[in-house]
């Protein structure tokens, strides 16, 4: 069963311009809810203090008029100016209170007891703001109390008619950002729909095709060279899997041929105990070159899958080194070559790992050496590293095939010289194993020698100063 991923459930648009818009919209409507609050309150205080105002300016005028009046004979004058005050629909109410009751004004209307200064009370169901003050005595009149109420209707209206309009302001304010925003999104997000679009025509056929970077946001000049880039490494992976597949059928069709021909050879007429024993141990070779490229392979196939050097122990590369020219003695012999091993250094690695990586790098420069006399092996301390370098005198080797020595299968004789003994994985197996260990190789030239070795992290105070000099 092909495995699938769960998408979570969410109500958010799934285009970009989409969830743009729908953030658009929230923002928008939480500034203009805030600014209509704001504005709502504040016109709602202005409206308040404009009848307050209108109130106080009322009282001012009546408290004048009854400041200086002390006879009772004259205050039905005053009650009625006060009743010719009060329009008819009662939306203004007058009110005086007094000890004396030659001194009162009482009108018909109901109109509840008011707190002294500004207030609100209820009256027929209505609402009023009051404002209540006193009027000292004067002469032969008492104290008087002023009420003057005035119904709130139509600051009630004013202020519920600019609720709404707030309100329908936001609503129509957000609508529109919200279309502007999912506008503004898309002609944004134009040239990520062309990326798209040209995303959709690479294809395997041509691995050259990349993605553009002129004319784009900045914003997407970053991503789409990382994606190129991307693209690169796989172009050339790619290619180098074509070459690996093509070198291995090229490594595995020589041994299968000759096993094929020694075999019908074999078979195309009678012969006797002592040719086919010969023919058997022909083809032995063959299988065993076969069982040495496939093993290689297995090798390499787990190195490429992060698998790690075990059996890690303290080991002395200088001994290392010898070990391994004991069992390529009869090399060193007939290739009447001699071997300097040069300083040493400790290092926690796997002995039977690490000694096959020296013993490729040695076979590699006996088979490749040219007039070479002399295998050198220098063991230097790096830093926090050793370095170990095999040098011999070879010819010069360009920078581009350095770079690639490492590469399974890469040969820099392009006849294949050596290709019936060797099958062109021994560096490859070395930078397996060194990358096991955490470390790197290197290939250079240097002064007429080619230098080809590896870096591994050094013990602490495992480096020795001294220089040894063993010959093989």
């Amino acid at each position: 069963m092909t495995p699938r991923s769960l998408a979570p459930l969410s109500l958010a648009p799934k285009s970009i311009a989409g969830r743009l818009a729908l953030m658009f919209a929230i923002a928008t409507s939480l500034v203009s809810m805030l600014a209509g609050v704001a504005l709502f309150s504040f016109q709602s205080l202005e409206l308040k203090r404009h009848q307050a105002e209108e109130l106080s300016a009322r009282s001012q005028i009546i408290e004048a008029m009854i400041r200086k009046l002390e006879d009772p004979t004259r205050w039905p004058l005053m009650t009625d100016k006060l009743k010719s005050f009060t329009p008819a629909d009662g939306s203004l109410r007058y009110r005086i209170e007094s000890a004396d009751p030659r001194f009162r004004f009482t009108p018909g209307t109901a109109l509840e007891p008011a707190r002294d200064g500004l207030g609100v009370i209820h009256a027929d169901g209505k609402r009023f703001m009051t404002l209540a003050r006193r009027v000292p005595a004067y002469g032969r009149r008492p104290e008087v109390r002023l009420v003057i109420a005035a119904d709130t209707a139509p600051f009630d209206a004013s202020r519920y008619v600019l609720g709404v309009a707030a309100l329908g302001m936001s609503v129509l304010t957000t609508g529109l950002v919200s279309l502007l925003g999912w506008w503004i999104a898309r002609r944004g997000l134009a040239p990520v729909d062309r990326l798209s679009h040209r995303a959709g025509a690479l294809n395997p056929a041509d691995l050259s095709l990349r993605m553009p970077t002129r004319d784009l946001p900045v914003e997407l000049v970053g991503l789409m060279s990382a994606f190129n880039g991307a693209l690169d490494r796989l172009q050339a992976a790619y290619e180098r899997l074509a070459a690996f597949n093509a070198d291995v059928a090229h490594e595995l069709r020589t041994p299968l041929g000759n096993l094929i021909g020694q075999t019908q050879v074999a078979l195309s007429r009678p012969r006797d105990t002592d040719e086919l024993e010969e023919t058997l141990h022909s083809n032995l070779e063959e299988l065993e070159r076969l069982r040495t490229i496939i093993n290689d392979m297995l090798f390499m196939a787990r190195a490429d899958q992060g698998a790690l050097a075990a059996n890690l122990a303290p080991l002395s590369l200088a001994a290392l080194t010898h070990k391994t020219a004991d069992f390529l003695d009869v090399l060193f012999e007939d290739a009447e070559v001699r071997l300097e091993v040069r300083g040493d250094a400790t290092v926690n690695a796997d002995a039977a790992l690490l000694g096959r990586a020296v013993t490729n790098l040695l076979d590699n420069a006996i088979r490749h050496g040219v007039a070479c006399k002399t295998v050198r092996v220098m063991i230097e301390p790096r830093d926090k590293a050793v370095c170990l370098s095999v040098r011999n005198r070879g010819g010069p080797i360009p920078e581009a095939h350095l770079a690639r020595l490492f590469d399974r299968f890469y040969r820099v004789d392009r006849a294949r010289e050596h290709s019936g003994e060797i099958h062109g994985l021994g560096l490859a197996v070395v930078k397996a194993i060194v990358l096991m260990h955490g470390g790197s190789v290197f290939a250079r030239c240097e002064g007429g020698e080619v230098l080809i070795g590896f870096l591994l992290p050094g013990s602490e105070g495992a480096v020795s100063p001294e220089r040894e000099t063993v010959e093989a």
